[in-house]
């Protein structure tokens, strides 16, 4: 079954190569927050298989986690509905009185919220077994899964054997090892983490690889995260606006504006072997930075 949820040909790369001025190094970044409106950037290469899977085994209903402000549950929602399926989104916390943009989308698209306290959610298993029922395919939160891995595979076939370096922003660590299985032996997958404290990442990530890859050339890299998962100072959010004016490209404030950050940070500091070819994935989520005061950003 083909899901027709974006255009490869919308996809472009853009050249950013003022990231690297004083270092010979050509940097591009891979636009898939171009990919789809709504399932944009990695979302749509980590669900596109489970969702071919939930189809053809007989599946009428998805089941997912995540936040108030997932993307994730937003794109899972929007994804359901164009293929036919229903779906269903546990969401981390009590229902709140003012429902965030994402909340309210993944409602129009007519996924079921179903609110669990933030204890509770930390137990994925107890809440399947409450909710289980033989036609919901449970998707784990942010798509973690060697079939989400595998999906992000395919983010590779935009990237020619010219790159020496891939580098990504790392929630779950699916994306991450989805490129790490699809990179070439020659090219390093760099990983940055928007977590904090996120101590186990790396083995959650290499979890969902085959032993032939793990011994694959990557690295994960913390020291970025601003404060944790979706912090952002205002450091952060005037570096998004000094981004777009120089490139015109907008980036979301959980991932791609941080491993933007990074990567000039890493620039900076020699991390990067001289004359490499370095392409940095944008993971979309452009729809989280709704969350912020109107006005805050220049897109």
């Amino acid at each position: 079954m083909q899901l027709n949820l974006g255009d490869k040909h919308k996809v472009f790369i853009q050249n950013i190569q003022f990231l690297s001025p004083v270092s010979p190094h050509k940097t591009d970044i891979l636009r898939l927050d171009a990919i789809h409106p709504i399932i944009s950037g990695n979302k749509f290469f980590k669900l596109k298989y489970h969702l071919i899977k939930a189809k053809q085994e007989g599946f009428d209903t998805v089941a997912t986690f995540g936040g108030a402000y997932s993307n994730h549950i937003v794109a899972s929602a929007c994804a359901c509905k164009t293929v036919g399926l229903k779906s269903i989104g546990i969401i981390r916390g009590e229902e709140p009185t003012n429902k965030s943009n994402s909340l309210l989308q993944s409602a129009s698209f007519g996924m079921q919220l179903i609110y669990v306290s933030r204890l509770d959610f930390k137990d994925k298993e107890a809440i399947k077994a409450k909710y289980e029922n033989e036609k919901y395919y449970w998707i784990n939160e942010g798509g973690y899964s060697r079939l989400g891995a595998e999906g992000a595979k395919d983010i590779c076939s935009w990237i020619d054997e010219s790159y020496t370096d891939i580098v990504c922003a790392v929630g779950t660590g699916t994306m991450m090892a989805g490129l790490v299985a699809g990179a070439m032996p020659h090219q390093k997958v760099t990983g940055i983490s928007v977590l904090k404290g996120a101590t186990n990442l790396k083995q959650d990530m290499q979890a969902l690889l085959r032993p032939s890859d793990v011994q694959k050339n990557y690295e994960l890299i913390d020291g970025y995260h601003f404060g944790g998962y979706a912090k952002h100072p205002k450091e952060l959010i005037d570096y998004m606006n000094d981004f777009y004016k120089t490139t015109n490209v907008p980036t979301d404030l959980v991932y791609t504006a941080k491993l933007c950050y990074a990567v000039e940070d890493l620039l900076m500091k020699n991390y990067f072997n001289p004359n490499s070819k370095i392409m940095l994935i944008h993971s979309g989520g452009l729809q989280g930075n709704t969350s912020l005061p109107t006005g805050t950003l220049l897109f």
